[in-house]
């Protein structure tokens, strides 16, 4: 009897917006594999209980995204090293019978740099725009890749400082007046708030106060060219989008469910940046 074909999912509430079918779905076709990936839409309250019948369903594993993120964290057998420091899962897949949760993001991130700003992490400080559950991911990466001034700047305060705390050494917390000062000197600023999205043209930075040398990256990838990317483009310093976090943070689950390590190409980004066209 022919085997069954390879299942993974992409869990959340709501979930239609997301890009990772075709992402995967892309992939799939793309190596001949007998597979699917699904989006499933899961409310917070019945998520344990969706995590329960992964198995018995099929699923080798899948990828998590909000609201259920802290849930899979605490809900998940073992835990990988990135999952533990960032205190979040976005995706999960079985080993010897346990469902193991890990955070593919940071891996996502770093990648993105690598592609589009070779050398990137030689570039501190860095300045950290906000600190929600994204840039718990960014600044986890920064400190892997050996950058020693981290500074988070945030609205809330006590949210920067709750970072700080969680990341120790070389890791600083300051309200969002602060900002300016702490641009003069930066190589690497770093947007994770939504600010950009949804027509909001304000900008939480100048890019102006940074030096000849900085790197400028959003992880927001709808728009494309963020308010923020816009100015510092403008302004001629190298900026790098959000979208190849996305396709970057795809590659490790893909391997773990369908056996194949999957390459990020050209094609694929056009394929993501159509669809984000045809959805605005």
């Amino acid at each position: 009897m022919a085997e069954a074909s390879k299942k993974a999912f992409v869990t959340g509430h709501p979930i239609a917006h997301s890009r990772s079918p075709k992402i995967h779905g892309h992939w799939l076709a793309k190596y001949g594999i007998d597979g699917v990936y699904e989006a499933i839409d899961v409310a917070p309250e019945a998520f344990a209980e969706f995590l329960q019948t992964l198995q018995a369903q099929g699923y080798r594993g899948g990828n998590v995204t909000i609201p259920h993120k802290e849930a899979a964290f605490a809900l998940a057998e073992r835990r990988d090293a990135d999952a533990e420091q960032i205190g979040a899962v976005n995706t999960l897949w079985f080993e010897n019978g346990e469902l193991w949760g890990g955070n593919t993001d940071a891996h996502g991130f770093a990648a993105n740099l690598d592609e589009y700003a070779p050398g990137w992490a030689a570039n501190g400080p860095a300045v950290v725009l906000g600190a929600g559950g994204a840039a718990r991911a960014v600044i986890h990466a920064l400190k892997q890749r050996g950058i020693n001034d981290i500074r988070i700047v945030n609205r809330t305060l006590a949210r920067a400082q709750e970072l700080r705390d969680r990341f120790g050494a070389g890791v600083s917390a300051h309200g969002m007046a602060a900002t300016g000062e702490f641009l003069e000197d930066a190589g690497l600023l770093v947007n994770t708030t939504a600010l950009g999205m949804h027509g909001n043209e304000g900008l939480s930075a100048d890019p102006g106060r940074l030096p000849d040398r900085a790197i400028v990256t959003d992880i927001v990838y709808v728009p494309l060219e963020t308010p923020l990317l816009a100015t510092a483009k403008a302004r001629g310093l190298r900026t790098v989008d959000g979208l190849g976090m996305l396709l970057h943070q795809a590659v490790p689950g893909f391997e773990r469910w369908f056996g194949i390590r999957p390459e990020v190409t050209a094609e694929l980004r056009q394929i993501v940046i159509a669809d984000i066209g045809a959805i605005k």
